[in-house]
């Protein structure tokens, strides 16, 4: 099987995860950091889980799993250490055309879930096709080291100018040049070093652009 690689915007969409368990914590942790509306299945819950419904972030079907539990969610995820369960689960999302991710199981999978190195709006996902989560996690952790907090920085500094700089109405290819002489600057550097001046600095010598604030954007 090969996975076609998409980043999906589910923000207040409903998504619905099996299970009350560690593995299903940590799938309805990334789902609330993408701004999903999380139901969770389950009689029990873990402690965080708990925690979370008590802030009414989740909402909670104590219960086991039924056919119902399903219907209507954008994105469903199996995590339940019961083969039947998921089996069903699988079998309703698959019947009602809803995306399905049944945890290690790949081959009842819509979409698997990859190893994921987040540096604020910049993602860097490692996947080994559901062949290896344990060779995906140790690529993520050496790229933890490569791709240090100085990228979050850079990434919201392009942010602001590639709003800037589309609104002055020249052609795609000279926008992309801008930008990449900025990327190809030594830009990251500077930032490294918390030198900002020397990044403002830059950015006005590349774009013609002022940023005062990195955080607001000013």
């Amino acid at each position: 099987m090969k996975y076609y690689p998409i980043s999906l915007d589910i923000s207040n969409k409903r998504c619905t995860v099996i299970g009350g368990g560690d593995v299903a914590e940590r799938k309805v942790r990334r789902l609330l950091d993408c701004g999903a509306r999380v139901t969770v299945v389950g009689k029990r819950l873990s402690p965080k889980l708990k925690d979370l419904k008590a802030r009414k972030r989740i909402e909670h079907i104590a219960s086991d799993y039924r056919s119902e539990c399903v219907s209507g969610s954008f994105l469903v995820i199996g995590a339940t250490d019961n083969v039947r369960v998921n089996g069903r689960i699988y079998r309703d999302a698959k019947k009602e055309g809803i995306l399905v991710n049944i945890v290690d199981d790949p081959e009842h999978c819509d979409f698997i879930l990859p190893s994921l190195l987040e540096r604020g709006d910049l993602s860097i996902s490692v996947s080994t096709g559901g062949k290896s989560p344990a060779l995906s996690r140790k690529l993520r952790m050496e790229l933890e080291g490569r791709y240090g907090h100085e990228y979050e920085i850079l990434i919201r500094i392009m942010g602001m100018l590639r709003k800037r700089v589309i609104r002055r109405g020249h052609s795609s290819e000279e926008n992309r040049t801008l930008f990449e002489a900025v990327v190809n600057s030594d830009i990251l550097e500077k930032i490294r070093a918390k030198d900002w001046d020397g990044v403002r600095k830059r950015i006005k010598e590349l774009t013609g652009e002022v940023i005062v604030d990195f955080i607001t954007g000013e």
